[in-house]
This record gives structure tokens, sequence and C-alpha cells, in this order.
């Protein structure tokens, strides 16, 4: 397989002296590393060829002597998660005294001295002075704010990060829209897709993965409705229930695991399977067995500002995709994907796809192939190496080039507003390599 050019790009980062010295990245997330592989793990291990990078999630109780647990390396990253005797939960005020020796001991320990420090948090913040950070990052993926159980002070902690950080990153246009004002270095870069790793093509059909899915979808009538993702508040689970009552002879699929929301609140049917939390490298497996793939998301809050990154994943893997009205998904993939508002809506959408002739179908994947192409976590993690450009010097730096023209935030994806501010590029300075 040739190189992309996202992948030389990448390869020249780790070649130039400018990031010799390994500069240090801690990241504090609210996410766990080890729960659903998405927008972190995906940009970090593509990263962690540049710079050496220590991911620290939210702490857990222990009653014994407060400890940072390193949980091991995964792709070149170091998962640390904070031991306390703290009962409240994620970075609460009594945590976050509590963590702070912790880190500092930790950073003493490795000798990591004025590293880049990267945010999914805000509530995070008060942590990152003592690390005498030489940048501020603050990858803004979702509005927490408006998500259940949100801290009271979490509005007022972003106002304070936003004001603080080196360089904003939002993870669609509605969260660009929604900040750009508030910060002179933002970028939009909405989240991407691994398209190896959902093509049909490279999908083994002798992994345990492949056989655990074949034997889930072994007596299941066809046709098949899909759905893989966190189950919570941002479900409409009542269209869920309407999809399964209007068309009983539909089997529907839901892959994820349930947070936030009582699980006796799912609707069940007999057309309707809940299949729990599935590894990352189990979903093109599930995915394969598929006729439709499936957006139900409510309208709510908690889905204002939401970039749903298994549109593209459900892309990569060759299926039609019904999503209801989120912002980001018309936006960003209206051209490829199917949109329904109500289970009446919903319904009429999935007969459409289903019912799309060979001719029609072909000319879908070319429409859905050049999006995913144009949106890949290489491209993405290219743009961000560059942004990091300036924070990240060294005696003999050479210039680092960043992402390519296509991957920058204004035509990442057909239907994306033109006034997006794309990514600064170094291309006047440097040329890339011509494609093998």
């Amino acid at each position: 397989m040739n190189p992309t050019s996202s992948d030389r790009l990448l390869d020249s980062l780790s070649e130039s002296s400018t990031l010799s010295a390994r500069i240090p990245l801690v990241v504090l997330s609210h996410l766990r590393w080890g729960f659903v592989f998405q927008r972190p793990q995906h940009l970090l291990t593509r990263l962690a060829r540049h710079f050496d990078i220590f991911f620290v999630e939210e702490p857990v109780y222990v009653d014994d002597v407060p400890r940072m647990h390193r949980t091991g390396r995964f792709a070149q990253v170091e998962v640390l998660t904070p031991h306390t005797r703290e009962r409240t939960p994620g970075f609460s005020n009594g945590q976050l005294e509590a963590m702070k020796p912790l880190i500092a001991e930790f950073m003493a320990e490795r000798g990591i001295a004025e590293p880049i420090v990267w945010l999914y948090t805000p509530m995070a913040l008060p942590l990152v002075a003592d690390m005498e950070p030489r940048a501020v990052i603050y990858d803004c993926m979702d509005d927490l704010a408006s998500f259940k159980f949100a801290p009271p002070e979490l509005v007022a902690r972003e106002a304070e990060l936003m004001a603080i950080a080196d360089v904003v990153t939002t993870g669609g246009p509605s969260l660009y829209e929604a900040r750009k004002d508030r910060h002179p270095n933002i970028h939009c870069l909405p989240s991407a897709v691994d398209v190896e790793h959902f093509a049909p093509r490279n999908l083994d059909g002798s992994a345990p993965e492949a056989q655990v899915a074949a034997e889930l979808h072994r007596t299941m009538a066809h046709p098949r409705l899909g759905f893989f993702g966190v189950i919570d508040e941002r479900l409409d689970l009542a269209l869920v229930a309407g999809l399964a009552d209007r068309r009983p002879d539909w089997q529907i699929v839901m892959v994820g695991p349930v947070v936030k929301i009582d699980p006796a609140t799912l609707p069940q049917r007999p057309n309707i399977r809940w299949v729990g939390m599935q590894s990352y490298e189990a979903l093109p497996h599930h995915l394969s067995h598929w006729d439709v793939c499936l957006l139900p998301f409510a309208l709510n809050e908690a889905t204002r500002f939401i970039s749903p990154t298994k549109t593209l994943e459900y892309l990569a893997g060759g299926k039609p995709v019904v999503s209801t009205p989120i912002h980001d998904v018309v936006s960003l993939y209206g051209p490829a994907v199917r949109i329904g508002a109500g289970a009446d809506e919903f319904v009429h959408c999935i007969e459409q796809a289903l019912a799309e002739s060979p001719e029609e179908r072909a000319d879908w994947r070319v429409r859905a192939q050049a999006m995913v192409d144009s949106c890949t976590w290489d491209g993405t993690a290219a743009q961000i190496a560059g942004l990091l450009r300036p924070y990240a010097p060294s005696p003999q730096a050479r210039p680092i080039p960043a992402a390519p023209r296509e991957h920058s935030s204004a035509p990442h994806a057909a239907g994306l507003a033109a006034s997006l501010v794309a990514v600064p590029t170094l291309t006047e300075v440097v040329t890339l390599p011509a494609p093998n």
C-alpha cells in the first residue's frame, strides 16, 4: 500500500530535529482511556510519534495511601490514574487538591518540565498553573455544560480556560460557531475516521471479533439496522421504540455501554437487541452485518453541539446512514446521509435506503468515499502537530509542514460552511514530497 500524504507528513515530523527532544505533553481528561476509543485516543496515539504523552484520567477513590497509578503504555501513551481518598467525583475541588501533589511528584520523578498541557475538560484547569506549561491547548470536543450531571461551575471554568489557552480546537462546526469569537487562535477540526480500520476489504473473518459478531447475527433476519456508541441521554429512546413498533420485521441492534441513564428505561421489544459495550476492534465486524446504520439522536441541549464520530465510521464501512437532524451531521455529511425528524420520517428514510438500486448505491458510495477520504485522523493529527509547532522549538529547528490544504477546517467535508477558519499551513515554506 502506498503511503498517503498524511503518512509522509507525520513521518517527516518524526524525522525532524524540531521534536528530537520529545516535548512532554500532559493531557487532562474526563474520559477514561479504556472506555470508548474515540477522538482523544485517535489523536494522541498519532501525536505520540512526536511527543512524550502522559494521559491523566479522572481520579478514583481508594481506602489506602494516595498514589498515581500507572496503567501502562498504549501506543506510546502513558495512562495515569490518580488514586485518592477523596470521594467526590471527577475533577471536583476536593479531588483537585488531592491530585496536585500526586502530579507534582510524578513530574519530578520523571523529570517533566515545561510540558504542553492539553485539556479535554475545563474542570481540570486549576491543575495547570503548578505544571508551569509552555503552552495550554483546549480540545473542545463537546459542550460538557449541557450534559447530564454537569458541574455547576463548568461554564465559568471554561471561560477562564478560553482566556488563558494558547490554542483552542473544536470537534465540529457548531462548537466552533458558538466559540469562535471567544478566542483569537481557534480552529474547527471535526472528528475524522480511521479509514483502513472500517474498510470492508480489510475485515478478517477468522478474527475472534468477527466470529462473535457473526454468531450474534446468525439467526437474525434482514433487514438489520445498527447503532454503535455510548447509550445515554443523547439518544432518542422513544424514536428507537417507535421504529421497532412501526416495523416489527426490522431487526435493530444497539451496541454500546449504557451511561448516566437507568438501563431499565431502555425500550424492550422482540426486534431490539441491546448488545452492550464492544471493543473498537469489534465494531467493523458488527457493522458488516447491518443493512442501514442509525444515528437516532434526540434533539435537546445535550445534542445541540455534538458531531458524531460514528457518522464517518459508518460511511467508511460502506453502509447507508439515517440520522435525525443533528446540526453537524447535516452541515458536514448531508450529501451522504438521509435525515429524518420523528419516527415516521425516520422509517421513510430507512425504506429509501433499503430500496436503492445497484446504480443508486454505487453513486452514493462514490460520494461517501470521497467524504471519508478527506477526513482522516492522520490528517487531523498532522494539523494539530502544525498548531503545536510554535511551542516545541529546538536550537536546530526546521520548519514542520502542516497538513495538506484538503485537510484544512474550511473544506473538511462537503457541506461545511465556508465561513469556518482554515488551520494555517506552512506549505509556502515547505514543499511536501510528491506522491509515490
